[in-house]
């Protein structure tokens, strides 16, 4: 992983996501990149970091423990499947939990924040794929008015990972149908702005598509050692 190569890759990104802001009418300033750190060493994240990013993603806790309280300016978003085993350790470190699903660990995330005086942004992850971790649709006014009910923990957005595109282009169809159910929770909460989605093969589609947040990975950092 060489720094010269992940800056201007960040450079890129930053470019395609003005571009696709502009194509859509849109502040490319309204788009937060979240770089997604999952097995990225903590040198890497300095350099972005040190580079303007402001929002850093992780999917493993063991990660999140590591790298978090080196960065303290930094605004942690936790996007791996969120357990109850490991709930409470999220919501130490964390600042925005986007994959909320289950109820047993939203509410153990819930509780522990409440119990440390921290209020957190979390996000309801949306599941179209009926195959993955998160919410169904149908279920979604559900778990809003779960997430409303309990104190440390403040839904602002939603969150989803449409199935493996073959080309960008098909991911579209997913981006707009979060998007329109984030604009028919906001009738109930209106505080509830934020769209995650898109990642490093289809971010520019989320984008034009409205996209508040980003999660960028392997087009950041190359690809990840396994």
């Amino acid at each position: 992983m060489d720094k010269a190569h992940v800056l201007a890759n960040l450079a890129d990104i930053t470019a395609a996501i003005t571009d696709a802001a502009a194509r859509s009418g849109r502040d490319p300033a309204r788009v937060t990149i979240v770089a997604a750190a999952k097995l990225v060493p903590v040198e890497a994240v300095r350099w972005v970091v040190d580079a303007g990013v402001t929002a850093v993603g992780e999917n493993y806790v063991t990660e999140l423990r590591e790298k978090a309280p080196v960065f303290p300016d930094v605004t942690w978003h936790f996007i791996g499947t969120l357990q109850r085993g490991t709930a409470h350790h999220v919501a130490d470190l964390a600042g925005v939990v986007e994959t909320i699903s289950g109820e047993g660990a939203l509410r153990r995330l819930a509780g522990r924040a409440a119990r440390a005086g921290r209020n957190l942004d979390v996000l309801i992850e949306v599941d179209f794929t009926a195959e993955r971790s998160g919410v169904r649709p149908e279920d979604l006014a559900e778990a809003a008015s779960l997430v409303a009910s309990l104190e440390g923990v403040r839904l602002t957005g939603l969150m989803t990972v449409p199935p493996v595109p073959k080309t960008p282009e098909d991911a579209r169809p997913y981006f707009r149908r979060l998007r329109d159910l984030r604009d028919e929770l906001r009738r109930t909460y209106p505080e509830v702005l934020e769209l995650s989605m898109g990642m490093s093969l289809d971010y520019p589609i989320a984008v034009e598509e409205g996209a508040t947040m980003v999660r960028i990975g392997t087009a950041l950092f190359g690809p990840r050692a396994t």
